[in-house]
């Protein structure tokens, strides 16, 4: 699990998060599995392609990058936010890892042209590089206010559930190959 403050627990318990909620789920259902959650807060897709090549060391069968929104948060190019993120899947790819690419929106006030792009990046990636995709990690979360920390930016751990299913339906495939 390669992320941003979204999968690091950003502001939450131990244990809280979505990714940690995962590994319980795994277990639920019998799935031998573990997650290595290298997720950080503030990180950029620049700091996951630079960190990626150490953690397929690991061998991993999915990689999943949840990475991007920091990019856009500071008004960075999309074609680098996107060339990183194409870098990632090919090296994951060429790891022998399947990939679940975990998309993101941002907020209106950095411009349509930006936003809809920004957003569109991930379908677009995920098409060509044919990997899983989650469209919008925060569906069901982001247009509910009470959902979120005093930043509005971080949701609280009562989200992490929906946050889970909507990563689940884009991982559950890949674990059954």
């Amino acid at each position: 699990m390669l992320g941003d403050s979204l999968s690091a627990e950003y502001g939450l318990a131990r244990g809280s998060g979505w990714v940690a909620l995962l590994q319980q789920r795994l277990q639920a259902e019998k799935i031998d599995a573990t997650i290595t959650n290298a997720s950080i807060s503030g990180e950029t897709t620049s700091g996951g392609k630079t960190r990626l090549p150490a953690l397929l060391q690991h061998k991993p069968d999915i990689v999943i990058i949840e990475l991007g929104a920091n990019d856009a948060l500071r008004g960075l190019s999309l074609n680098a936010t996107e060339s990183n993120l194409r870098a990632m899947i090919g090296a994951a790819q060429q790891a022998k890892s399947k990939v679940l690419l975990v998309g993101m929106r941002i907020p209106p006030n950095y411009g349509r042209d930006y936003t809809e792009k920004f957003f569109a990046q991930y379908a677009t990636l995920a098409k060509q590089a044919k990997v899983a995709l989650v469209p919008f990690l925060l569906d069901g979360v982001a247009d509910k206010p009470d959902m979120f920390q005093a930043d509005r930016m971080h949701p609280l751990a009562q989200a992490h559930p929906i946050i889970l299913n909507n990563v689940w339906s884009g991982l559950k495939p890949l674990l059954a190959k």
